[in-house]
């Protein structure tokens, strides 16, 4: 299992919400890039970053600080937030990220995915944000009419490279992830599915190790490693 520490993206900064609420923002760092860094040197081998203000305005907001922390890391960063197009895919690939997680165009236009997935194997994630089983879209400011498990069951044998599966009820809130529905995402598709969402202690990442089933392939961790529920060696020990 892969531990991806996260950085959201608002205004520059380095924040995390509450079930996605862009009005209930925490700072945690007014630069993204030094917690990138910062993250390195604790030992994660990857990096989680979402531009908020991008996902809800449909285009790249943050792009100067996305920048900054690939200039920060030598990590391996997996950026989603307003990816839309296939130019979008392509210029962040070129600019150094190594995996674009694209979610509301999945809901819009699964061919454009299918398309991406083929042009960069490898390369690009499918983000699944599910409020009460159902696929939230436009940085969750709306709700599809759409299951996840459905969603993700369009992708397969598409080559895409990863699920990352969030529980928005729990996204931020330190409640524990959703192990029963992320496992069942897993259990659907033959895509390796990542959680995220509620990640509060290493309890959850053993929860997730445990399921009988489809092996959970990553867990995202933000507010967590932020508010210090989770310690970093205690967490790559675990996983």
């Amino acid at each position: 299992m892969i531990l991806y520490p996260a950085i959201d993206l608002k205004d520059g900064q380095c924040v995390r919400l509450l079930h996605g609420d862009m009005d209930k923002a925490t700072v945690f760092n007014n630069s993204p890039a030094d917690q990138a860094a910062r993250f390195e040197a604790q030992g994660f081998k990857w990096l989680h970053v979402v531009d908020l203000n991008g996902a809800i305005e449909g285009r790249a907001v943050n792009g100067p600080a996305v920048r900054a922390i690939l200039s920060a890391t030598q990590n391996p960063v997996q950026l989603g937030g307003g990816i839309r197009t296939l130019a979008n895919v392509e210029a962040w690939l070129e600019a150094g990220i190594a995996r674009v997680i694209l979610g509301t165009i999945a809901v819009r236009d699964p061919e454009l995915v299918k398309g991406a997935a083929r042009l960069f194997p490898g390369k690009v994630a499918v983000g699944i944000d599910a409020r009460d089983g159902m696929v939230a879209v436009e940085g969750w400011v709306e709700t599809s009419s759409l299951s996840a498990i459905d969603l993700a069951r369009k992708f397969e044998d598409a080559g895409v490279a990863a699920i990352i599966f969030t529980d928005i009820a729990r996204d931020g809130a330190l409640t524990g992830v959703n192990v029963e529905a992320t496992g069942a995402l897993a259990d659907a598709v033959s895509i390796p599915v990542i959680a995220s969402g509620g990640v509060a202690s290493v309890q959850d990442i053993h929860d997730l190790k445990a399921r009988k089933g489809t092996p959970i392939s990553g867990a995202i961790l933000g507010r967590s490693l932020y508010a210090g529920t989770i310690k970093p060696a205690e967490a790559l020990a675990a996983c």
